[in-house]
């Protein structure tokens, strides 16, 4: 397991990649939620998109797909621990500028739930894609489950095709050499 170094928490630009990314879409997701709670609450839903993408309010006790309902402490521990994850992947991230902005865009989706979660013992969903079709995707999702989602394809796609590799030290190259981008 690599060390984590504090390089990227002292690195003017790495931190500006890793919190700006994580403040912009912390601050658009709560702010869509506080207009949902304002203007949809008790309202029929807005079709933005009719039959594709509709505007309604919600409330979720659970995890993903309303997964885990009323295990409100078990969730604000888990963000917690991703929290600290997400810090330890960003201080072990050397100076891979996409990943660091992924992993702002995953801290503001942990961040934006754990509030709602703190503050309120729920979370505040508005999102309603593909409605014409209940049964292809009933649920109700936000801004920050979207920073979730977008976020884990995101850091699955680099993993596998942009990330630095470590060379093998069984095919002759030294274990210990640091690979950057």
């Amino acid at each position: 397991m690599t060390r984590p170094s504090l390089d990227n928490f002292r690195s003017p630009t790495a931190l500006a990649r890793f919190l700006l990314t994580m403040a912009l879409g912390l601050g658009i997701d709560l702010w869509t939620k506080v207009l949902a709670q304002t203007h949809l609450n008790g309202e029929s839903p807005i079709e933005f998109i009719p039959g594709w993408l509709h505007f309604t309010y919600t409330v979720n006790r659970g995890a993903v797909f309303g997964i885990g309902q009323g295990q409100r402490s078990l969730f604000l521990v888990v963000s917690a621990l991703a929290i600290l994850f997400l810090s330890y992947l960003f201080a072990t991230s050397d100076k891979q500028r996409f990943y660091q902005v992924v992993l702002g865009m995953l801290l503001a989706g942990v961040l934006g739930n754990l509030f709602d979660r703190y503050h309120f013992g729920y979370v505040r969903d508005m999102i309603h894609a593909i409605p014409r079709w209940p049964n292809a995707f009933p649920w109700i999702f936000n801004v920050a489950d979207s920073l979730l989602c977008v976020g884990v394809f995101f850091m699955i796609v680099y993993s596998l095709f942009f990330a630095p590799r470590v060379p093998d030290e069984r095919r002759g190259f030294p274990v210990d050499e640091q690979v950057s981008v």
